[in-house]
């Protein structure tokens, strides 16, 4: 059970289907998602989809760690997107890459 300002949907970028990802992560809080690691969240949803997921799902993952371990976290960190231009840009880490990957397939929608 969350109790009010610990719900995951409070987090910009939280909407229904990352929420139902989350839950099906095991993280159920905004304390347990600033625990986590984002890309080790991703990691494992590709594991349980059992192929491809989109990879601006690593973004919204990594946006929401962001701000549930920095309240204060600066409004345009607060959008997903802003994580995206990040890592195409070589700022941050690429899409983590899994036993099996074929470097010359492109990532697919979940």
């Amino acid at each position: 059970m969350t109790t009010p300002g610990n719900e995951l949907r409070g987090l910009r970028g939280v909407g229904p289907a990352i929420e139902r990802d989350l839950h099906r992560l095991g993280v159920r809080s905004v304390e347990e998602l600033a625990a986590a690691d984002p890309d080790a969240l991703f990691v494992e949803l590709r594991r349980l989809a059992g192929g491809p997921v989109d990879p601006c799902v690593l973004d919204v993952f990594r946006c929401a760690v962001a701000q549930a371990r920095d309240p204060a976290l600066p409004a345009q960190r607060r959008d997903w997107w802003w994580w995206s231009r990040a890592r195409k840009s070589g700022r941050l880490a690429p899409v983590p890459r899994m036993d099996g990957d074929d470097a010359s397939s492109p990532r697919r929608s979940r």
